[in-house]
């Protein structure tokens, strides 16, 4: 059965796309025509069709920054339960952390995620450990994490301290072709911390994290980056790819955009909470478990340059950092809760209503951040409307108004600091490996 969407705007930003028009997609789930401002295509008898009204089809939300949990925690979360808040908030497709327990750092992690998410309705990427059990001392087999199809390696939770291990980390990775993601942190700073260092956590009583944990740790490696490419052996070493994950701090932003100056392959992630929230929503919260996050919720100097950053180009995506919690592990004293927010039902409403909505960027500049970026960096094919090309779609109604609701979740976990709050456009659905689901 073939399924027609009529009367949507086709948006795509990296075919520079954003008209009125209609798609038919056949049964074996490939594009068959698309078709641009008024020009009908008839329906056959058996078709289904899909009247999208001016709706936004625009291609699959990919998330590059997730945690499933599964193997080890999956009272948290679940592939499944996981894989069912992505679809919810309009995803095709999202990577995993190796944060599990056990670690993924080896081929036989990855097999297991795979076997275990066939079938599932989106696309899994798994995002290997750099350093066996993400100790940050021996490096990770990234030869076979390669010739698994693995793209992406990460130690996130926690950073290499050792300068030495990362420097191999980032010249093995290179020559592997491997995008590195940096969870940026000096762990001598932030021991014990719960949230920013500053005028709130002494109003608190909280130990602080000093902001200045996540630069110095960027501005290492960059230096690392900048000295291998420059003396390496004359190209004996790839040129390193270097993604800073979950960035916070205008220090770093402006870290990374020096260094895309001078020609780095650099790149970073910026979440919803980090460009929506301070650490005086934390401050003001009366259940203050859902705020408590790493990178903690910073000042309002730095949020608006997280913004900036968006709104110029330096930041390339935005990524979730997806980190479910079991209700005991937030609903706690602060200095006693858990790092870490569910966000994949809320992260396409806050970005619609607090960057699109404010002209911060256009809703094509967003999609660009959810979905066309994402899967770039991770070396994933271009989604692209076009004859022959594999469906791979999210329908968005950018202008609906909704609220935040537990009940409403596909995530096991509830642990989210913007419930009850009323956001401006969502995820009506998605298409992909030939299936429709519509909310």
């Amino acid at each position: 059965m073939s399924t027609l969407f009529l009367n949507a705007r086709l948006l795509n930003p990296a075919e520079n796309l954003d008209t009125a028009g209609s798609m038919k997609i056949g049964d074996d789930g490939l594009i068959e025509t698309v078709t641009t401002g008024g020009e009908p295509i008839p329906a056959k008898e058996g078709d289904r069709v899909v009247d999208l009204a001016g709706k936004v089809l625009a291609p699959g939300l990919f998330d590059m920054h997730c945690h499933f949990r599964e193997p080890g925690q999956e009272y948290k979360e679940t592939l499944e339960t996981g894989s069912a808040a992505a679809v919810a908030g309009g995803f095709t497709g999202v990577a995993l952390m190796p944060n599990t327990r056990p670690v993924i750092d080896s081929p036989l992690g990855v097999a297991y995620i795979r076997h275990h998410s066939a079938g599932l309705p989106i696309d899994l990427e798994v995002i290997g450990a750099m350093t066996a059990e993400s100790k940050g001392e021996a490096l990770a087999p990234y030869g076979k994490y390669a010739s698994y199809g693995v793209k992406a390696v990460s130690d996130d939770g926690t950073a290499i301290q050792n300068t030495q291990i990362m420097r191999l980390a980032i010249e093995y990775a290179a020559n592997f072709d491997l995008l590195l993601i940096q969870h940026a942190e000096d762990k001598h700073l932030t021991a014990g911390g719960v949230m920013n260092d500053g005028a709130v956590s002494a109003m608190l009583g909280l130990k602080g994290i000093p902001e200045v944990a996540e630069p110095i740790m960027i501005a290492r490696d960059l230096q690392l980056i900048a000295w291998l490419k420059k003396h390496k052996l004359n190209g004996a070493i790839a040129e390193p790819r270097y993604h800073v994950a979950h960035i916070s701090t205008a220090a770093s932003v402006e870290l990374v955009r020096k260094a895309k100056a001078a020609g780095l392959k650099v790149s970073c992630e910026v979440t919803p909470h980090h460009f929506t929230l301070t650490e005086h929503d934390l401050g003001d919260a009366v259940e203050k478990g859902n705020f408590i996050m790493k990178p903690p919720l910073a000042s309002e100097e730095n949020r608006a340059a997280l913004v900036e950053g968006l709104r110029d180009g330096t930041i390339d995506a935005i990524a979730t950092d997806h980190a479910p919690h079991a209700r005991h592990e937030k609903e706690c004293p602060p200095d006693q809760a858990a790092f870490g927010i569910i966000g994949l039902e809320t992260s396409l409403g806050l970005t619609i209503t607090e960057l699109v909505e404010k002209g911060v960027i256009t809703l094509s500049r967003a999609i660009e951040l959810l979905s066309t970026n994402p899967r770039r960096l991770m070396g994933l094919e271009t989604i692209r409307f076009q004859t022959g090309r594999k469906a791979n779609l999210t329908i968005i109604d950018p202008a609906r108004e909704w609220t935040v609701r537990e009940a409403d979740f596909g995530s096991k976990s509830r642990n989210t600091p913007f419930m009850g709050r009323t956001l401006k456009g969502n995820a009506l659905g998605i298409y992909h490996n030939g299936k429709l689901t519509m909310r």
